[in-house]
């Protein structure tokens, strides 16, 4: 039986290839790879990371083959089961840890992901069945502070159809007409627009004033 194909764990995903080595990968030339105990050292985790290959599998160190139960739909019973979760646990954690989402290409948009994640351990929220809209939520109180989305431009009233990201934000009712110019800032795009923000994710707007606004946008979220 052939390893695991982990492509579709890895899809609209960017490897960080430092991470995967602080992870513990070893490289080898092109390709990384691990082997971690699981079970209590009874199974070992072998899985191999490349810029075209990223495959995984599981070898029962009693036998020193692999064991395919595990990629079995219909295998069952308490010790599979263990097997299966603590396997699927370590492919989520080498996700989690070592790969970074890449839905979003703008520059801004990847400053903006790391910015929230590095000051609120915030990571984006995929509500939608449409994967390139995506929210950020208060942990407090469950509500939104940010959304970020791929829309076509005259959407904003705007007179071109090209597609880009935007970022959704809180903003104070009384003193939203003062910041809307329907150039950079523009009325909130699928919010209501008497209290959220659009901003274009293309440079228009300097890196600092959309962080400025992210904390002006979680500290209303705040408020009850």
């Amino acid at each position: 039986m052939t390893m695991r194909n982990l492509s579709d764990n890895f899809q609209n995903r960017t490897i960080q290839w430092n991470e995967l080595l602080e992870y513990g990968f070893i490289q080898k030339e092109d390709s990384y790879y691990l082997e971690r105990p699981i079970v209590d050292g009874l199974f070992q985790i072998v899985m191999e990371i490349g810029p075209a290959t990223q495959t995984s599998k599981v070898i029962d160190l009693s036998t020193e083959e692999e064991y395919v139960l595990v990629d079995v739909p219909s295998s069952s019973g308490n010790f599979v089961g263990k097997v299966k979760e603590e396997y699927e646990t370590e492919i989520h954690n080498v996700i989690q840890n070592c790969t970074t989402l890449s839905i979003f290409q703008e520059a801004q948009s990847q400053k903006i992901i790391r910015y929230i994640k590095e000051k609120y351990g915030d990571d984006l929220e995929f509500l939608w069945e449409k994967s390139n809209n995506a929210i950020w939520r208060n942990k407090e109180n469950r509500k939104w502070y940010g959304a970020l989305l791929t829309i076509s431009e005259d959407k904003l009233g705007l007179e071109s159809t090209r597609q880009i990201e935007i970022i959704d934000l809180r903003y104070e009712k009384e003193h939203i007409a003062d910041i809307i110019d329907n150039e950079k800032v523009f009325p909130g795009y699928h919010m209501n627009k008497k209290s959220w923000i659009t901003l274009k994710l293309d440079g228009s707007v300097e890196d600092d004033e959309i962080y400025r606004l992210i904390d002006h946008s979680y500290l209303l979220s705040k408020k009850k």
